[in-house]
């Protein structure tokens, strides 16, 4: 989105996810050790290297952080952005660890990070940038099936993923499994269907789920379910969009959408399908055919809405804006993007935060399927589909004789068609945020002193994770 203010520079999010923390713990009953042990980052990573560009040599800034080693591989994404630090990339890796417990996967939070603005940069220029950073990663060990799995995040994408798997591999020759270095790659290339929108997705079921509790939202003024409720949604990158047409798709009204440079309202509606087409041929989202352009990008997080999906970087919604807010949920599908001091003001006024350490973990969730997909060296549904279709097919057939009715040709569309490989993802997406939202949710009700759900978020987490270093008799 826009370039930082200063206020957002200065502010540490490593410092939010702490304070976060802090507070969570106080309800939970480990030793104070463990509690220590998990709170900090086990290894930061800082390098600088040269890279050859158009405008000479240019000497680029990264990170790379694990936080927690309490499962391996380690698991995260890689950000390109000009305003990556360290300070982001720690609360970003520790957010990781936080989000992979609650969704029981199997691994420690990890980030990393490239301070560069990708748009000014060839794709040849980014193509050096990424291999040269996984180089220094491999050098570090910091990079491995086993060891530390990157994925996409802001600013990066399946190109850059094929570029640093294929990089790792010239340095792993022989080794069995390493496609499985990183997730996020083209389906061509070791990747999964579905872990393009998975973040985008989970951000619908989770949302969708959420809404569908009666006495949740009649405290909200909502009924339950998405049908007819109004959505904002602040990015259009991959997160945003795929929320987005998610909602549309799931019968909610998108009446407001924003991006980096511009932001649009309509009371009757907006296809975020066709807006992105619009934005990617006119660069902006201002004209676009029935909407009213907002006077500033981050407009779109004040519109009068049920939803508000902020997706795009930290500190979006903070103490300067946050009582301008107006939406009654707010779901999280960027990371902190609701700074404390403004989830106080919005908490306090009655709305819902539905936090980014649940909200966004679809995209870590479907990268653990590549993950295990890239281990086991099978496409998933590939055993069962054909056996799975020839059954319902013969159940079609018995109910058809019993009846002696025939069903039309697209009820048999429907039922005689076995799950192939997107189907299992989205079907493990939506049980997978069900669950740890059931979770999450047992654990706010459980505690009176809780007061909103990123704290249970945090509390059911922290539990989760200090059992495992419990289990691993690290502290006597």
């Amino acid at each position: 989105m826009s370039n930082q203010t200063d206020a957002q520079k200065h502010h540490s999010f490593f410092e939010d996810v702490i304070r976060y923390f802090d507070y969570a713990a106080s309800f939970v009953n480990a030793p104070e050790g463990i509690l220590e042990q998990i709170k900090h980052c086990n290894s930061v990573y800082k390098m600088r290297f040269p890279v050859k560009t158009s405008r000479g040599i240019e000497v680029v800034e990264a990170y790379r952080v694990e936080h927690s080693h309490h499962k391996l591989p380690t698991k995260g994404g890689i950000r390109y952005n000009e305003n990556v630090n360290q300070d982001e990339v720690m609360a970003l890796a520790a957010l990781m660890t936080y989000k992979c417990a609650i969704v029981d996967v199997p691994f420690g939070g990890a980030k990393g990070g490239i301070t560069i603005n990708p748009r000014e940069y060839s794709v040849d220029e980014l193509e050096r940038i990424t291999r040269r950073y996984t180089t220094e990663l491999v050098k570090k060990n910091f990079i491995g099936p086993g060891i530390d799995v990157p994925a996409p995040d802001y600013g990066t994408g399946e190109r850059e993923m094929a570029w640093m798997a294929d990089t790792y591999a010239a340095f792993s020759m022989g080794e069995l499994n390493a496609l499985g270095c990183v997730t996020g790659k083209p389906v061509s290339q070791g990747g999964i269907r579905g872990r393009r929108e998975a973040t985008g997705l989970g951000v619908f079921y989770g949302t969708r789920y959420a809404m569908s509790f009666e006495e949740d939202m009649k405290k909200l003024g909502l009924t339950p379910g998405l049908e007819g409720k109004t959505v904002a949604v602040q990015g259009l990158g991959n997160v945003g969009y795929h929320a987005a047409k998610f909602f549309f798709e799931g019968g909610a009204k998108i009446v407001s959408l924003g991006e980096y440079n511009s932001s649009i309202y309509d009371a009757n509606g907006i296809d975020p399908t066709e807006a992105k087409a619009y934005f990617s041929a006119k660069g902006t989202l201002h004209g676009y055919p029935g909407s009213k352009a907002l006077p500033n990008n981050t407009d779109v997080l004040e519109v009068e809405c049920d939803v508000l999906i902020p997706a795009a970087l930290e500190n979006q919604i903070n103490g300067s804006n946050a009582a301008r807010v107006k939406a009654k949920i707010i779901s999280e599908g960027a990371n902190g993007p609701v700074t404390p001091d403004a989830e106080d003001i919005i908490t306090a006024r009655g709305g819902m935060i539905i936090p980014d350490i649940y909200m966004n973990a679809g995209g870590v969730t479907v990268s653990y399927f590549e993950w295990l997909k890239n281990l086991s060296h099978v496409r998933f549904g590939r055993m069962e589909k054909r056996y799975q279709q020839n059954m319902n097919n013969s159940i079609i057939q018995a109910i058809e004789s019993s009846t002696g009715k025939a069903l039309t040709e697209s009820q048999k569309k429907v039922l005689d068609r076995g799950a192939d490989e997107q189907d299992l993802v989205y079907s493990g997406l939506e049980e997978s945020m069900i669950t740890a939202y059931d979770q999450i949710r047992a654990t706010y009700l459980k505690h009176d002193g809780i007061k909103n759900l990123r704290t249970a978020a945090f509390v059911t987490a922290i539990e989760k994770i200090a059992v495992s270093y419990e289990m691993m008799g690290i502290f006597p």
